[in-house]
Order: C-alpha cells, then structure tokens, then sequence
C-alpha cells in the first residue's frame, strides 16, 4: 500500500465520491480507512473508532468474520467467476438459493433473482412487477406508488420512486407513473399529527386516495421499506405495513419489500417483513447478505408471483433482464457462509437487545440537550437523532453544526453519519 503521505496527497484528486459535491470533497478530503476489526475501523492516521455505521447499514457481522473471507479466498482459487445466464449456473449459487428458500420460508418467498446490489434488486423488482401483470394480461399496471421519504437506490427506477428531492432533482425528468404518499413519520407530517396510530390510519386513508385517483388497474406495485432507513430511520406504527398489504391484495396490486437494509436481522426479526406480519410479493435484499465482503444481493419471490411465471406457456415470461455478476459463484460463496454466521449468531436477537440499549441511551441525551428534536428507534440496530435549532419550530439544526457535532463524535470515538439534520446510528 502506498505511504501515508502518499495517500493524503492524493486524497479525492483523481475519484468523484457518491453522495457529494466533488468541490466538497476537494476542500474537505474524506477520512482514509485503512482498517477494521471487530466492530471498529482505523483511519491513515491510526485514529481506531467505533463503527456506529456498520460501513453502511452492511457490515452487520463487523469486520473480523473469518468465515466468509475464507469462503471468498476458497472461491477464488476454485472458480472466481462463470455467468448465470440462460445455460450455464455454478455450485455456490445453488447452494445458496435452497438456503435462501429455507431463510424466506416463513416470508412466503421461494425463489431468487440475483442481483449486483441493492440498486439492481430494486431496478429488478419493479421491472418483474410489471411483466407480472403483463403476463396476466393486465398491461395497464405500470405504474408505481411509494412513500415520501423513502430511500430506494440510484438507479432511474429506484430514483423515480424515492420518495428524497436530494437524490430526484438534479436526474429529472425520471420514470413517468411514479407517485408518493406521506410516510408514517411523526415529527414531520401534512396532517399534524404525532400520535402514531392515527398518523397509520391517516397515511392508509392517503394511499386508498391515490390508487382510486389513478385507477387501481393502472399501478404495478407498491414499493416500500419496513423501516425507513436513509429518510432519517423512520419506524411506522405496527398497523402500518399491514395496512399497506390488505390495500394492495385488495387492489390486484403487488407489494415489494424493499429489505436492502433490514433483512437478515438488523430490526431484532429475521426481516422487516416478518417484523411487521407481512408476506410481500418481493423482497429486496443486498447489504448483509455478504456482510458487505462482496457486491451482491437478491430479490426474493413469492409463490405466487412465480406460479404466474413458471406457468406461462406464451414466452411471456421470459426474462429479459439480468447483470453481468447476478449469482456471481465468490459472492454466493460469501453469501452462504455469511447466512451461516449469522444464523450461528442469531443476530436478530442481538440486534433486538443492543438497539433497546441504544435507543434508551439517546433518550436519556435528549433529555440534557435540546438540540436533539426527536429521537427515533427501538425496533433493533437503526436508530436516529433528529437535530434543531429550536424545539418549538422544530427549525432543523444547519449543515455546520452537526458536521461539527460529526467531527467531535469521531475524535473522540465513534464514527456516525449525517444525513441532513439527522445522526443515523446502525452499528454491526
């Protein structure tokens, strides 16, 4: 590795970083992560913290899982790469789908799409959504609802039905179809209204106005994440996500689950879905699945969804979609031997019981600060400071002072993520 030096001279010179303006990165050179153990990282400068991001909503296994590296160095020497596409498959990829079947068993879901990331999961979901409905002679269903605040990747489909300004505007004109309603978020709403129930039932009100707005016969699917991650962590009351499911069973619509954050245990369940009591249509997946070792993730099925496929006797239902590294052997290998942790782990319990711990902790920092408006948490490792500049308005706090508050807390020990006001915590 080059010099320490070296590397800071260097730093931003020749890369654009995501999620930034490339001037910001220049006058403000990122910190150079240089290693991880356990559940900290060390900086070019030898500076060790705790990971309060869990690299980023991924790594829920920390950075010592031995398993899976060997897993990916074993891979490599045996076969570093073969495509999936039609006529040819591998040994790890197969592997992995029956264990996939068997983890999303009590999800209803029995079938894998492979994918780069979340991103791609995504991007595949609402694509399949739509040739669903296709295939059934429904080619009216094209378009997509999802909740404001919602975070869904970067692609032009998952761009479309974010539900962030921040990661629409500078991109549009995006997918045409694509509509939002208010997400279940307490301190901040159109109706005015903090009691979370009501708040449920008001937000379902909203949705059933959509879709009798649009036409039901015109929306494809309902795209949503059981707890809203990037938004600002944005837990919905339990009847929420219900809600959601019965409104669009009863409207032919399907529902997709996006889980890139939340499957594999991070909300103290198994998956989000489970969390709340729902069978979605689709589950988006990545992040955990490879403790973030290797791009990679999936796009689970439901049966029923794959009876409609797996029937068709017209070519409709041929895929005309798929990646390059979709079921990618070292990434299916990383992948089995990370279920395998992580069901050893039973981290959904861990999870449960160290994010109760967190969240206590940052209600008790409320209390003595009064920059901190609202404190969100309690359902497993995603929890979130929401910062002002005054409780009474709730006028969110500005850019410098929680870059600083960023700044301070890393000195001193514990790297955490700014997203607008808020401090977003997910540690592995």
């Amino acid at each position: 590795m080059k010099d320490q030096n070296w590397l800071k001279e260097h730093n931003a010179r020749s890369m654009w970083h995501p999620m930034t303006a490339p001037s910001d990165s220049l006058m403000n050179p990122p910190t150079i992560i240089t290693e991880g153990h356990g559940v900290k990282i060390i900086d070019v400068d030898g500076h060790e913290v705790v990971d309060a991001v869990g690299g980023l909503w991924n790594v829920n296994l920390g950075f010592s899982c031995q398993p899976v590296k060997d897993a990916i160095y074993a891979q490599l020497n045996r076969l570093p790469y073969y495509s999936t596409f039609r006529g040819t498959s591998n040994d790890a990829v197969i592997e992995l789908s029956e264990m996939l079947r068997s983890f999303f068993a009590p999800d209803g879901l029995t079938r894998a799409f492979y994918t780069s990331g979340g991103s791609d999961s995504v991007e595949t979901a609402l694509r399949l959504s739509r040739q669903y409905h296709k295939i059934r002679g429904e080619a009216s269903r094209t378009k997509f609802l999802s909740l404001k605040k919602g975070y869904h990747g970067t692609h032009f489909g998952g761009a479309s039905v974010n539900g962030n300004a921040n990661f629409r505007t500078q991109y549009e004109p995006l997918l045409p179809g694509c509509h939002h309603i208010p997400a279940p978020y307490t301190y901040r709403n159109p109706f005015n209204e903090s009691d979370p129930e009501k708040l449920a039932q008001l937000c379902l009100q909203a949705l059933e106005d959509e879709i009798a707005f649009q036409g039901a016969n015109t929306i494809a699917a309902f795209i949503m994440e059981p707890i809203l991650g990037a938004g600002g962590v944005i837990p919905p009351h339990k009847s929420f996500m219900p809600g959601v499911a019965e409104i669009c069973r009863r409207n032919g619509i399907l529902l997709i689950a996006d889980e890139v954050i939340t499957a594999f245990g991070r909300t103290g369940s198994w998956t989000g879905s489970r969390h709340w009591g729902v069978q979605p249509d689709f589950m988006c997946t990545a992040k955990a699945i490879t403790n973030g070792y290797f791009p990679f993730g999936a796009v689970m099925i439901a049966e029923q969804v794959v009876e409609v496929f797996e029937n068709d006797k017209t070519g409709a239902a041929a895929i005309g979609h798929g990646y390059t590294y979709s079921g990618h052997p070292v990434g299916a290998a990383a992948a089995v031997a990370c279920l395998q942790e992580t069901l050893r782990l039973e981290v959904n319990k861990n999870a449960a019981i160290r994010g109760a711990e967190l969240h206590e902790g940052l209600l008790a920092l409320q209390k003595k600060h009064a920059l901190i408006g609202d404190v969100r948490g309690g359902h497993g490792l995603m929890c979130a400071l929401e910062l002002v500049a005054d409780r009474e308005t709730k006028k969110p706090i500005d850019k410098a002072t929680i870059g600083k508050i960023q700044e301070t807390a890393y000195r001193t020990g514990a790297m955490v993520r700014v997203s607008g006001p808020n401090i977003i915590m997910s540690p592995p």
